[in-house]
């Protein structure tokens, strides 16, 4: 994921992102700063696909629940902005018919107070991956930072869980 983050700072691309650009078109308000993380495609060495995803395809991926770094259901909140950040065999033609078929979808509810804004970024290095990993090496991926109401249940469940084991005084006296 950091990887992925800076990409547009170390390699040549024709749509970079500067990292003041995520603060700028993620964070509408000062305390509405958590990101929800997302990757495509998860590809297993084992189980390398011998045909690669599309763009579409890739793109649909970051709404999905599997793809995400932190377990929540963006299902029960909504998307205030979003940041793809495209990496290999990627042309801004495809991502924006693939843009435009996910602002077309029902399923996937934006916030009607703010734009529905999507921040693209598209670096034509291919995703790298470490040798005799558990990741299989693809030709094209996709990074999502989004700002998503969703985030709070993760939160709640973090601060459920800081309550109880300060109850039992576990780690006070350290």
């Amino acid at each position: 994921v950091v990887s992925a983050v800076t990409a547009s700072l170390r390699f040549e691309g024709c749509l970079n992102v500067d990292l003041v650009e995520f603060q700028t078109n993620l964070v509408p308000y000062p305390r509405l700063h958590f990101p929800l993380i997302t990757y495509a495609p998860f590809v297993s060495a084992g189980k390398a696909y011998h045909e690669a995803l599309s763009v579409g395809q890739l793109t649909s991926a970051c709404f999905e629940p599997t793809n995400q770094m932190v377990r929540c259901s963006p299902v029960d909140g909504k998307y205030m902005a979003c940041c793809l950040l495209y990496r290999g065999d990627v042309t801004p033609t495809d991502v924006n018919s693939a843009v435009q078929a996910i602002k077309s979808k029902k399923s996937i509810r934006f916030v009607d107070w703010c734009p529905t804004g999507f921040k693209i970024g598209i670096n034509y290095q291919p995703p790298t991956t470490v040798p005799g990993a558990d990741l299989a090496p693809v030709i094209r991926a996709v990074t999502m930072l989004s700002n998503s109401t969703a985030i709070r249940v993760a939160w709640e469940k973090l601060n459920r869980k800081f309550d109880l084991m300060h109850r039992k005084r576990a780690f006070v006296h350290w």
